[in-house]
């Protein structure tokens, strides 16, 4: 028997790093919102790796923070480590990455959801929605309770018909062997959802008192104070080592005497694993010729002695792990606490959704995460908030959000979703940005802050030091572009010691900034500025002064793309009767129904010349006639 048990805003189905963003963002805009979730105790569990960050997921995480997002805040109060990656290189790459202490993340993520207005956490399995006429208007839990919603949002993760795999063993569960969800995955099916099988893996955890140190390199935090929010004034210094150690001839040796036994290749494993974070076994015979991989003993926490075995995910049966462990060095002697094991899990098509995340199914449904078919909590979380302001902004009777690829790596990881799916959980690379000289990890703020406050996520006082940092940075390069510098003793000194070469002539300060070898710190000392600038301002008025000409080229190529952006596309329009276009175009175009010029070109199978005839048609005015607009 079901019962009515209330009535809401927002639904959210899920609590882990897409659910969690998605139920703050729409509670804090005002939404009432209800967060159901099978456990109580996952609330932003990591069942994988304890870190956040790393290559363009740690910008992610930036501009979660700039939109007014958890994730950013929440790993800077609990992390055992954090360093910025690739400082040797160009600001387009370089990226925050943090150890997390996973118990303490958890434990304050869930804290901060409770003590927010609006939210309500919910323990409870969602079995089915309520679909009237098209439109989801709420859903239904295991044991009867019916909970009405103006919107509801989808962050199941791995739970959708999860099965846990270790070597011949197979079990149907939830990661870390909770309870999986199964008939919501069927549900979905009903409604006309097309699911796709998907698979990830985990490595085994050892105890750190049985690890052998001394044959391991330490692998230490940066000195330097780091954050992931913009918001954060204290800093954590107590920081826990990783250690770093490799795998040997009789690691791979194990591994292929034993691949009979490995579910992937006995044919146990059905769905798609991802790329770029393979298991063990699949690293050895796809790269057969490497002598060695690298393995990261990451601590998991202040409070526990379980390590995470980073690059040794497998789901080789329990006493092939054991026997892989002992063979690398520092680990002869480990004591293996939990073993790997592989998940297949359910995920969604990601073309059915809209790029509001709104499916296109069923109206007034949004998903976000790991059901989208996306690898990576960080992915996840970016997909959660961007669900939970729209289903938020819907259920207040708002204009939605949509970033464009232009505006934030979240945008790029929408759209590459919607418009092209993926055939494999998801990850999300620098490569994959074409502007990613302008979604960089230090301008987070400058691109989405403004956003963020728009939307009621940024409060008043934030968006007040916001505006003052713009302020002093575009006063900064003002009078460095004012200041000319004479070739005097000292400014040849100081450009000797360098390595450049001496000035002939007077140069502004902004233009010896232009140089490779200069710094801000350098400008500095030659011109001080009379306001005491924060460490952050003069950063970005490095980068911007710096690299200038860059930024202008990508900014034109970006204002060339909003034109295509804004050929919008009606959504009755008939691909068919549109003459000259491939059919392979034609299929694609109506599956995807892209809403502007600019999403079409992105569609996989529709080439140029297709591009160029739906121009045509549109500018010659076919589609109003067509459609009595």
């Amino acid at each position: 028997m079901s019962y009515e048990a209330g009535n809401f805003d927002v639904v959210v189905i899920g609590a882990g790093h897409a659910g969690c963003e998605a139920g703050l963002a729409a509670a804090r805009m005002g939404a009432k919102t209800l967060m159901i979730t099978i456990n109580l105790d996952m609330v932003a569990f990591m069942p994988c790796n304890p870190s956040i960050g790393g290559p363009a997921k740690g910008i992610v995480v930036r501009e979660i923070d700039a939109l007014g997002g958890e994730m950013g805040r929440n790993i800077d109060k609990t992390h055992i480590q954090m360093r910025m990656l690739n400082t040797g290189k160009g600001p387009a790459v370089r990226a925050l990455r943090a150890q997390a202490d996973k118990i303490d993340y958890q434990s304050e993520m869930k804290k901060v959801i409770e003590d927010t207005p609006n939210l309500t956490l919910l323990q409870g399995m969602v079995e089915r929605l309520i679909v009237e006429d098209g439109v989801c208007v709420g859903v239904i839990t295991k044991t009867g309770a019916v909970y009405r919603a103006k919107t509801v949002v989808i962050t199941t993760g791995t739970y959708l018909r999860g099965e846990i795999i270790l070597g011949e063993l197979k079990y149907s569960s939830g990661p870390n062997n909770q309870q999986p969800s199964i008939k919501l995955s069927e549900h979905l099916e009903e409604l006309g959802f097309e699911l796709v099988r998907f698979k990830t893996g985990t490595p085994p955890r050892v105890n750190s008192h049985t690890i052998d140190y001394s044959k391991t390199e330490i692998q230490p935090g940066d000195e330097t104070p780091r954050a992931f929010s913009y918001e954060t004034t204290t800093f954590i210094t107590d920081q826990l080592p990783c250690w770093l150690t490799y795998t040997n001839e009789k690691t791979h040796s194990l591994i292929d005497q034993n691949l009979h036994r490995s579910p992937m290749y006995s044919g146990m494993i059905k769905g798609t694993g991802p790329r770029y974070c393979p298991s063990i076994e699949d690293k050895v015979v796809r790269f057969n010729d490497k002598p060695r991989h690298q393995i990261f003993l990451e601590p998991e926490g202040r409070k526990t002695h379980e390590v995470y075995v980073q690059g040794l995910s497998t789901s080789l049966p329990e006493d092939v792990q054991q026997q892989l462990l002992r063979s690398i060095p520092g680990l002869e002697n480990v004591q293996m606490m939990r073993s790997g094991y592989a998940i297949e899990y359910d995920a969604i098509n990601p073309t059915q959704l809209w790029p509001t995340l709104e499916t296109k199914v069923i109206k007034n449904l949004y998903t976000a995460g790991q059901i989208n078919g996306t690898s990576g909590y960080e992915e996840a979380a970016g997909q959660g908030i961007m669900a939970g302001i729209n289903a938020g902004l819907s259920a207040l009777g708002k204009e939605p959000l949509i970033l464009s690829r232009s505006d934030a790596y979240i945008g790029v990881l929408i759209d590459d979703l919607i418009t092209k799916g993926t055939s494999e959980p998801y990850r999300l690379l620098t490569s994959r940005a074409e502007y990613r000289l302008l979604l960089r990890h230090d301008n987070a703020d400058l691109r989405l802050t403004e956003i963020g406050h728009s939307i009621g996520l940024i409060p008043e006082d934030r968006y007040q030091r916001f505006l003052a940092k713009k302020d002093a940075v575009e006063a900064e390069k003002e009078r460095l572009s004012t200041i000319r510098l004479k070739p005097s003793t000292e400014v040849q000194e100081l450009i000797r010691s360098t390595g450049g070469s001496e000035l002939k002539d007077g140069i502004l300060a902004a233009d010896l900034l232009k140089r490779p070898e200069m710094t801000y710190e350098h400008i500095e000392k030659l011109t001080p500025s009379e306001v005491e600038l924060d460490q952050d301002i003069k950063e970005q008025v490095e980068i911007q002064v710096k690299y200038e000409g860059y930024i202008e080229k990508s900014l034109q190529q970006v204002e060339r793309l909003k034109k295509m952006e804004n050929k919008k596309i009606p959504e009755n329009i008939d691909y068919d009767s549109i003459s000259g276009l491939a059919n392979e175009a034609k299929q694609n175009l109506k599956q995807i129904k892209p809403l502007s010029l600019a999403q079409a070109s992105r569609i996989s199978g529709v080439n140029p010349a297709d591009i160029s005839i739906l121009l045509i048609y549109l500018e010659q005015g076919r589609i109003a006639k067509t459609s009595n607009l």
